[in-house]
C-alpha cells in the first residue's frame, strides 16, 4: 500500500480517538448523565433547528429504536423536546429546549476556543483547506 496512504490511515485513526474521548468529555459539561453518542444529536438539532426522529435515524445512520431510546434520555434530562408536526398531524418534531440550547452552545464555543488555540500558529487559508479537504472526505459517497 501506498505510504501516503498509511500516514492518512495512522492519523485518522489518531484523530477520531481523541475525537470520541473529546465527545464524552463535552457530552458530561453539557450534562453529566449524558451519553458520549447523544452529544451529536444536540449538534444536529442546533444546526437544523427541528426535525424529525426517523430523519435524525436516517442522517447518523441508526436505527429508529436507537434514536428513539437516545431522545428519551434527552427529554428525560430535559434537552430536546417534542412538537407537533405541522405538515402531519400524527407526527412529532423534536427540537433543543431552551436550557438544552443554552448548555449545548456554551460547551460548543468552549471547544471552538480550544481549536482556535489549537491552530493559532495555522494561517486561515490552512484551516479553511483543511475545513474543504474534511468536508471532501465526509461528503464521499462510499464505494
Amino acid at each position: 500500500m501506498d505510504q501516503e496512504f498509511l500516514a492518512l490511515e495512522r492519523e485518522l485513526a489518531l484523530f477520531l480517538r481523541r475525537a470520541r474521548a473529546s465527545s464524552g468529555d463535552m457530552a458530561r459539561e453539557v450534562h453529566p448523565d449524558l451519553e458520549p453518542a447523544a452529544y451529536g444529536l444536540l449538534v444536529r438539532l442546533d444546526e437544523v433547528d427541528r426535525q424529525r426522529a426517523t430523519e435524525l435515524a436516517a442522517w447518523f445512520g441508526v436505527g429508529k429504536a436507537t434514536m428513539s431510546r437516545q431522545l428519551r434520555a434527552l427529554e428525560e434530562l430535559g434537552l430536546v423536546a417534542r412538537e407537533p408536526d405541522p405538515a402531519d398531524g400524527r407526527a412529532s418534531l423534536i427540537l433543543l429546549t431552551e436550557e438544552g440550547r443554552a448548555r449545548f452552545r456554551r460547551v460548543r464555543d468552549a471547544r471552538r476556543a480550544r481549536y482556535v488555540r489549537k491552530l493559532s500558529n495555522w494561517d486561515r487559508a490552512e484551516v479553511a483547506e483543511l475545513a474543504r479537504l474534511l468536508h471532501q472526505l465526509n461528503t464521499q459517497p462510499d464505494s
